[in-house]
């Protein structure tokens, strides 16, 4: 992540592929260097009805990327008059993130972002990297500074056809851990779920770190 005062999302963020759909996670908090400048940051954001991302990089990037992209199919649903595929989504948000990480700029545009939809073929997860490149995810992805401690919970207790609420109680789990050791992520945790009746927030829970005296 870049340094100084540019306000960024330290960030965890996760998806899970379960057996009715797909479960996504992610803290609340964004920094500015040593500050947490924001403690109600929201990193799953609903580009269609049935298709979500997670965020992590650099927020004005993030922001504006996200908004890009959900112009962009809507626009393409008009024209086209059918439903955006998942693919189609991250195929077109990855060409914006190639295209941001490599314009000049005093601020280098880092945005890191994971796609999770469902469409006629099924649902689909893809890590969309900040360099642009896209791979499809048929397990679990995490993302952000504290992805580390995130794997080390996912590679132990993840499993094939998972139901969704198992993968809730993971997520939850996995996205804690982060909490507890990685300084630039916490003051929260939302959980997102992908089903065949579309997008669902499940939990969106702040974490009070205030003292009494």
């Amino acid at each position: 992540m870049i340094e100084g005062d540019i306000t960024k999302t330290g960030t965890t963020t996760l998806a899970l592929v379960c057996k009715e759909g797909i479960v996504l996670a992610a803290d609340k908090r964004a920094t500015s260097g040593y500050l947490i400048s924001y403690k109600k940051f929201d990193k799953i954001i609903n580009i269609t009805d049935n298709i979500a991302v997670t965020v992590a990089g650099t927020v004005s990037d993030v922001q504006l990327l996200a908004k890009y992209i959900k112009a962009e199919l809507k626009l393409k649903q008009i024209r086209t008059d059918r439903e955006n595929t998942v693919k189609e989504a991250a195929n077109l948000l990855s060409m914006l993130v190639y295209s941001n990480i490599r314009k000049l700029s005093l601020i280098p545009g880092i945005s890191h972002f994971i796609v999770g939809g469902k469409d006629e073929s099924g649902f689909h997860v893809y890590d969309l990297s900040p360099d642009g490149s896209i791979v499809e995810v048929d397990d679990y992805i995490s993302s952000g500074s504290g992805s580390v401690m995130v794997y080390g919970v996912l590679e132990t207790l993840y499993k094939e056809n998972m139901s969704i609420d198992e993968g809730i109680k993971l997520a939850a789990k996995s996205i804690l851990a982060a909490l507890q050791r990685d300084i630039a992520s916490g003051n929260g945790i939302s959980i997102v779920t992908i089903t065949k009746d579309g997008i669902k927030k499940v939990i969106s829970k702040e974490i009070e770190t205030k003292i009494e005296i």
